[in-house]
């Protein structure tokens, strides 16, 4: 007997992704995903902690729907960096090349050990299909809270960015599936 394998997109819950970037899940629900820039938060005054904390409260006061946080860590692409440092590097100096090698060896280190990464905010918002809607009030509820999220964190200082190209959307997912691919 041959067992059956199934492939990845079996497995995946999506049934398609629109246009516009939602995805439409198998089982009637629709996913946006929202891109966040945070701030520094340690790099702020006591008082501005403060306020964003306050923020931040007002902020989850304001969403009374679901939403997923979602934070994707990974190895920082240091590949410019080494390059910028080589160029710079170029001078004769025997003791500016050394530093400089020591440099390059020690940040690599770093990040071979996965103690330098970039972390990737999301938040996911979703809204299930119910008899009555169609698809296009769906869309628009999940627009009415994307703003709600937008201007709740703007607050906080935070940037919120819409990913809503296809493309984008299927580059955020894949990256998830197989991280060796991608530095996003």
């Amino acid at each position: 007997m041959k067992k059956e394998i199934d492939s990845i997109q079996n497995w995946l819950p999506f049934d398609e992704i629109l246009n516009n970037g939602i995805i439409k899940l198998k089982d009637l629900s629709y996913v946006k995903i929202l891109e966040i820039i945070p701030i520094n938060f340690n790099l702020k005054s006591e008082l501005e902690k403060e306020a964003i904390l306050n923020s931040y409260k007002i902020f989850l006061k304001t969403c009374n729907f679901d939403l997923q946080i979602l934070i994707q860590s990974n190895k920082e692409n240091l590949e410019k960096h080494i390059s910028n440092i080589n160029i710079q590097k170029e001078v004769e100096d025997e003791k500016i090349n050394e530093i400089s090698n020591n440099y390059i060896k020690y940040i690599q280190e770093l990040n071979k050990n996965k103690k330098s990464s970039n972390k990737v905010f999301y938040i996911i918002i979703k809204n299930k299909l119910i008899n009555e809607k169609i698809e296009e009030n769906i869309i628009e509820d999940l627009n009415d809270k994307y703003f709600i999220i937008k201007e709740s964190l703007a607050r906080c200082g935070n940037v919120v960015k819409d990913i809503n190209e296809k493309e984008k959307v299927e580059r955020l997912i894949l990256s998830f599936v197989n991280k060796r691919l991608f530095y996003l």
